[in-house]
């Protein structure tokens, strides 16, 4: 194909969904979208309200069993190292080392999100 040609379509598609995406929207508002939004949060209460620091434990854990499954993502090209062996060792010692953690918090109630 051409590229004149092409590129004249590619400039009139774009122009016509950029003329068209201004017309189609119905701008309406009323008092739920003119009200201010804070997360869930009444936005004329106090700002200072409690947090719960088991939330940021679990965020926690959660960041940590993650990044954990990025470390271990190259494992299977690991065994075609020079020796293998030792590639399953650390890898293996990473994920008991992050299991005992995990044990550790759950017996001692850290995952408990009421008391």
């Amino acid at each position: 194909m051409n590229l004149i040609p092409m590129m004249l379509i590619t400039l009139t598609l774009s122009l016509i969904l950029a003329v068209v995406s201004f017309w189609l929207p119905q701008i309406n508002p009323d008092a739920e979208k003119l009200s201010p939004y804070e997360c869930g949060f009444d936005p004329l209460g106090s700002a200072r309200l409690p947090f719960s620091l088991r939330f940021f434990l679990v965020a926690i854990l959660f960041l940590l069993f993650d990044l954990e499954i990025a470390l271990l993502l190259p494992l299977p090209w690991g065994d075609q190292l020079y020796n293998p062996i030792s590639t399953l060792f650390w890898a293996s010692s990473v994920l008991i080392l992050l299991i005992l953690g995990l044990v550790y918090e759950w017996t001692q109630g850290g995952l408990e999100w009421a008391e």
